[in-house]
């Protein structure tokens, strides 16, 4: 089970058109079912009408998804759920601190306030490394092995911190959100952008905390603009032209390493998908490990 988890901050753009084709493609290759996952679960960055464009492009491309679409700004009460499950297991703490007190940290939080009583408004932060004696088989440093960027290791207390789960204007956290809808979709294979291979640790670290399976991570290269910045919505990345689908498609597998015939460069949607499913080879994204 694989899925598509783009967030409604701008319309589908190139970059994210690769990691939704090679999610699919991996999906579809192993005989696998595809899903869609609206991750709106912030709505200061989100831009009206985003959403519904998204999907409208996924369509137009021939990326059409297995289930309905699961709204994140939906699932508050499996998010609430979630974190008292982590309550009982004293696993979380409020905290108040400032960012200029993170920035003079280092950046990593340094779990000033799992010792102290906090008053106010106040974010919740999980606890990823020095666990309760129910969890001494969790070492702080989290090892696991990326299907295309091979072996990673991450020191959740040196390199990473303990992770807001909820924050203090009451949004539910984008680390907490993705790891609980994961596990409720029975979400086996995670293939995504290189962006997040930073944060799969301790997303992986919640599935072990919250006793579920973690499922299989693979990590494509991105797509980068002429200054070498990522493709993104905040980097106004244009939209696709979605008269043009079939030659998105084409380029979007040129950059996947997946060689596609120069012939299938006008050939119907229907047509280009069905040659990359058979010919999907993820082995040659290695070649562009980061």
């Amino acid at each position: 089970m694989g899925r598509f988890a783009p967030s409604p901050s701008g319309p589908l753009h190139a970059g994210s058109l690769v990691t939704a084709l090679a999610s699919y493609l991996d999906a579809r290759a192993c005989g696998g079912r595809w899903l869609v996952r609206m991750e709106d679960i912030d709505p200061p960055r989100e831009e009206s009408g985003a959403a519904e464009r998204i999907l409208e492009a996924l369509r137009a491309h021939g990326l059409l998804w297995d289930e309905e679409v699961l709204w994140q700004s939906q699932r508050s009460e499996a998010y609430l759920e979630a974190l008292a499950q982590l309550r009982r297991q004293h696993l979380l703490y409020s905290c108040n601190c400032t960012r200029h007190q993170l920035a003079l940290s280092g950046g990593i939080y340094n779990g000033r306030c799992r010792q102290r009583s906090v008053a106010g408004p106040a974010a919740w932060r999980l606890k990823l490394y020095d666990l309760p004696s129910d969890y001494a088989q969790l070492p702080n440093e989290l090892v696991f092995t990326d299907e295309l960027q091979g072996l990673q290791r991450q020191d959740l207390a040196l390199e990473v911190g303990d992770a807001v789960v909820k924050r203090k204007d009451g949004l539910f956290a984008y680390q907490l959100a993705v790891v609980v809808d994961d596990i409720a979709a029975g979400i086996t294979h995670v293939v995504r952008g290189c962006d997040l291979l930073s944060v799969t640790a301790r997303q992986i670290r919640l599935f072990e905390l919250l006793g579920a399976p973690v499922p299989a991570y693979a990590h494509v290269p991105v797509v980068t603009d002429s200054e070498g910045r990522k493709l993104s919505k905040q980097n106004h990345a244009p939209a696709l032209d979605l008269n043009r689908a079939g030659e998105n498609l084409w380029q979007a597998l040129v950059f996947l390493r997946q060689n596609p015939p120069q012939a299938l460069r006008t050939a119907a949607i229907d047509e280009i998908l069905d040659w990359a499913i058979h010919h999907w080879q993820r082995q040659r994204l290695k070649d562009g490990q980061v």
